[in-house]
């Protein structure tokens, strides 16, 4: 079981956030900061990645195949970690509260699917997935555990240990074991290059998905934000589109939000917390293991 919010976690908060999603008709919005307790870190959190390396941009992947090949051999290692992946606490609090008819659709920032394993339906998965690949040749789409078997196979002795992987499955490894690794090309046309379907750094957000986004934001009573910094306008345009609409904002997240001057509900305090206590109160449901 999930300990209930402490007096130090602003429990008014709580409960202004309560009777917002009573109402129902919400949106959710999530970041990466819902998956940090999966083990999945984020990248302008405390521990961010991003305060110590570089991602991989979309002009790297697509211009240098050097550096797309380096992507790749991390990408075969850091996989594990995001294929091995769970759902936690406040993941599972979402599908509840979904369940329940409380909330509505969610757009997530994240590409590691813990929302749909957590329970969630009507998932809008901004940024792509990481269980699919793309060929940049052909167009075929094709699912990251059939790719993930051959290049098992075109590297059976690849393998090292690894203790950082990015939120991007994007594994730190010394560049002397890189040159070892063996990509495969596509399997419908033979060629490629094969990228992983997430928007990487400086690639956009195809436009009907942005579209269904801002159809759905248009639509909701309020909007939630779960874990992220919104730092970036992928995420923080919904919530200036419900600004200008006068749609409620509400927002969780450990830390400070670009976003906090247009929350009228702010509750920082950790998620694996706030969202289990808060499907416990509207559900009724004792708990969610």
């Amino acid at each position: 079981m999930t300990a209930a919010p402490t007096t130090e976690q602003r429990p008014a908060d709580v409960d202004a956030l309560a009777d917002l999603v009573a109402v129902g008709d919400v949106v959710v919005l999530s970041g990466a900061g819902l998956s940090t307790e999966s083990g999945i870190p984020d990248y302008r959190g405390a521990t961010g990645t991003l305060r110590r390396h570089t991602p991989m941009t979309y002009q790297t992947f697509i211009s240098d195949p050097r550096g797309r090949h380096r992507y790749w051999a991390r990408s075969y290692v850091g996989w594990r970690r995001i294929r091995t992946a769970r759902p936690n606490d406040g993941h599972r609090a979402v599908g509840e509260l979904q369940q329940a008819g409380l909330l509505g659709a969610v757009i997530t920032q994240n590409v590691d699917g813990l929302h749909q394993a957590g329970g969630a339906d009507d998932v809008v998965e901004l940024h792509g997935g990481l269980d699919r690949t793309v060929c940049l040749n052909c167009g075929d789409v094709a699912g990251r555990a059939g790719l993930d078997e051959r290049l098992r196979e075109a590297n059976p002795t690849f393998g090292p240990r690894v203790d950082e992987v990015n939120p991007d499955g994007d594994a730190e490894l010394p560049d002397e074991l890189l040159d070892g690794f063996v990509m495969v090309g596509c399997l419908v046309c033979g060629e490629g290059p094969l990228k992983p379907d997430v928007v990487f750094f400086g690639e956009t957000v195809p436009r009907d998905r942005v579209d269904r986004c801002f159809e759905l934001v248009d639509a909701a009573g309020s909007l939630l934000v779960l874990g992220s910094s919104l730092t970036v306008m992928s995420g923080y345009r919904f919530v200036l589109r419900a600004a200008k609409l006068g749609t409620p904002v509400a927002i969780v997240n450990v830390g400070p939000t670009r976003g906090d001057e247009k929350a009228d509900v702010r509750v920082d305090a950790p998620l694996g917390v706030v969202l289990p206590e808060l499907a416990r109160r509207l559900t009724g449901r004792p708990g969610l293991r």
